[in-house]
């Protein structure tokens, strides 16, 4: 039996250059975001140069894509935070502004956070990336 696949992108999201912020498969009901990034609906980068206001947005954007699958932050079975930074505390401030917002279940499950080079819009400092396990 081949597992039935389901790419969503919700129109309250920017458009992408052809990959999906959300796949499905019907095996188990899983989710997987796709990174999601600091950008408005319009695809415009939010808060050039702060780390609060971009993973401000990236919460708005990864509650919307969890909404969209009928899922909640709980349902997160797997998350990876990146931060295009070097320090520790950059990465801290991250941590724990992902940590206390509406999102923060969300990284009681499996999580890592990384400090990397680069990021993959101009500007960008932080990417969530989420797995789900869906609810019945």
């Amino acid at each position: 039996m081949t597992a039935k696949i389901t790419r969503i992108n919700p129109e309250q999201l920017h458009e992408t250059p052809g990959y999906h912020h959300i796949t499905v498969v019907e095996a188990g009901r899983t989710a997987y975001l796709a990174g999601q990034c600091p950008l408005d609906r319009n695809g415009s980068l939010v808060g050039p140069g702060s780390v609060e206001e971009q993973v401000d947005q990236v919460v708005v954007n990864a509650l919307t894509a969890l909404t969209a699958v009928n899922a909640q932050p709980r349902h997160v079975v797997r998350s990876v935070i990146y931060v295009r930074s070097d320090d520790r505390d950059v990465l801290g401030i991250a941590w724990r502004r992902l940590t206390d917002s509406a999102l923060g279940p969300a990284f009681a499950s499996a999580s890592t956070l990384l400090g990397v080079a680069q990021l993959g819009f101009a500007g960008q400092l932080v990417e969530v990336d989420l797995t789900v396990a869906l609810p019945d």
